[in-house]
């Protein structure tokens, strides 16, 4: 099973998705991004705005979680912002195709919370991206339609991390794939 954390930049999806393996027996944390990265040397000279925009990527990512899940079994935790439907539909569709069930969330915080939460984000890695993520956040809240149609919305405004993980939890509980740590 793949469960995969969307939402917009800075809404949380990578620590509710450390909480949430932490929950879940046979959980994985798998970075998509890292397909990415490792793209970027070899694609450098095909200039893009953004990594999904090669097509090599979004192949990887069916395919690295195909063989992650057929080399361990359990479930992958994927948190990763995609904002475009194309997208999505092709990395859904791909895992499908092979047999493995997605069950899609979105971490969605309102806009005014979310603004205040780039803003005082103090992590290293944070460092310089403030004016990147807030640039988009008008693409989060285009892509706001078809994500609600496609997936589960987790309105983590008022809540924590921890809080938005189990509801995840409950969520694939009640469709009885995956049973929760003690």
């Amino acid at each position: 099973m793949i469960i995969w954390l969307n939402g917009t930049f800075g809404a949380g999806k990578t620590t509710t998705a450390k909480e949430l393996t932490a929950l879940l027996p046979q959980s994985r944390l798998f970075d998509s991004e890292e397909v990415g990265c490792m793209l970027g040397h070899v694609l450098e000279s095909v200039p893009v705005k953004n990594f999904q925009d090669w097509p090599p990527w979004r192949g990887l990512v069916v395919d690295t979680a195909a063989r992650l899940l057929g080399y361990l079994g359990g479930a992958l935790v994927v948190p990763q912002t995609v904002l475009s439907e194309q997208y999505w539909t092709e990395i859904r569709v791909g895992l499908e195709n092979r047999g493995i069930p997605v069950r899609h969330f979105i971490l969605h915080t309102d806009r005014d919370t979310l603004t205040e939460r780039i803003r005082t984000d103090t992590k290293p890695e944070s460092a310089g991206a403030e004016r990147w993520r807030l640039d988009h956040l008008s693409a989060y809240q285009d892509a706001l339609p078809w994500l609600r149609r496609e997936g589960t919305a987790i309105d983590t405004t008022a809540i924590t991390p921890a809080q938005a993980a189990r509801q995840i939890v409950d969520s694939v509980d009640s469709v009885g794939r995956v049973l929760t740590r003690a």
